[in-house]
């Protein structure tokens, strides 16, 4: 399944570089996106593969949290990852 990173998770002062927000396919509502909940994602960056995983919803309308082992570039904001 197809998603796309929003942006970061943060808050007014700080930055989380490991947590991003993604909005799947399909997903409009709370109740279709907390069935994704656990599963992993896959962000390449051409060069190697960035692994996470779904750990909350983010508000009501499909958002995704998904945590990552690593800081994420920014560059992958507005990039397309896979969910599987």
């Amino acid at each position: 399944m197809q998603a796309t990173i929003i942006n970061y998770r943060r808050s007014r002062k700080t930055t989380y570089n490991n947590q991003m927000i993604i909005k799947a396919k399909g997903m409009d509502t709370r109740e279709k996106a907390e069935k994704l909940i656990g599963k992993k994602v896959v962000y390449n960056t051409g060069k190697k593969e960035i692994t996470g995983k779904i750990s909350a919803v983010h508000g009501n309308k499909g958002a995704l949290r998904a945590l990552f082992e690593t800081g994420m570039p920014g560059q992958a904001i507005g990039r397309k990852i896979e969910i599987g």
